[in-house]
């Protein structure tokens, strides 16, 4: 099977597969490529609540096919700018869920998501620093929001890998699972984000991303959609509740 980005949706949750097993589901440029438009159709389809990453076999994801990077290392760069902020904007809870290799363009993508779940003996490095490489700006500020400034300089510094229980210490992942229980604990989890109030979930991304100017929006959102209404009355009558606001419900 040629490198490629798999994907499929089960009970609401999107799950996207980095599948190119030759080389530890490295990113080439065809896959970068694709990578922003398959998010807009998941985006835009109305059964997704959730969006699962994760790689095929036991890594996630060791990088950018270094291959691409002989042409022109800039447009190479450009092409996953691009892929991690498609993926950082994705309007639904992103979660990727990581074993083995998490390095370099597939950190890049580990951090544009919202969550990360690793498995036990998972290694996450961002190693630019091996290839004498301007790491973005963009990439360095998130990873920075994520892990702080110390810890950033060290991994780009020094392009090292660090374990699953260091990832976990500094912020970089949100929960590490025992060998053999990713899937279950992902699955599980991707279930709770699908069945949550998706009002709540937009409006969160967007505060938490640092949004300031859209308050008085989510406000008339909240309003206009009867979701709380819903949530209180759920509550009361020990029910599971009926959310009706979509991520389509709004623009800009």
């Amino acid at each position: 099977m040629e490198p490629q980005l798999l994907h499929s949706v089960t009970d609401s949750v999107a799950t996207v597969v980095i599948h190119h097993p030759a080389k530890r589901n490295a990113m080439t440029a065809a896959m970068w490529r694709a990578l922003p438009p398959l998010l807009d159709t998941l985006a835009a389809d109305p059964a997704v609540r959730a969006l699962v990453v994760t790689g095929e076999g036991g890594t996630f994801c060791a990088g950018a096919d270094i291959s691409t990077l002989q042409g022109s290392p800039q447009e190479a760069q450009g092409l996953a700018v691009a892929a991690e902020e498609a993926l950082a904007a994705f309007p639904k809870p992103a979660l990727a869920a990581i074993r083995g290799h998490c390095v370099g363009g597939g950190s890049q993508l580990a951090a544009a998501c919202d969550l990360r779940f690793a498995e036990e003996g998972s290694l996450f490095g961002v190693t630019p620093a091996k290839l004498g490489i301007v790491y973005p700006a963009s990439s360095t500020r998130r990873l920075v929001s994520l892990v702080g400034p110390a810890t950033t300089k060290y991994l780009l510094f020094s392009g090292e890998l660090i374990d699953a229980g260091r990832a976990l210490r500094t912020g970089l992942v949100d929960e590490v699972l025992p060998e053999g229980e990713l899937d279950k604990r992902v699955v599980e989890f991707a279930r709770i984000l699908a069945s949550r109030s998706q009002l709540t979930q937009a409006a969160a991304k967007e505060f938490a991303d640092g949004r300031t100017d859209r308050d008085e929006h989510w406000a008339r959102q909240a309003r206009a959609s009867g979701d709380t209404a819903e949530g209180v009355a759920a509550f009361l009558e020990r029910r599971q509740p009926g959310f009706t606001w979509t991520t389509g419900a709004t623009s800009g």
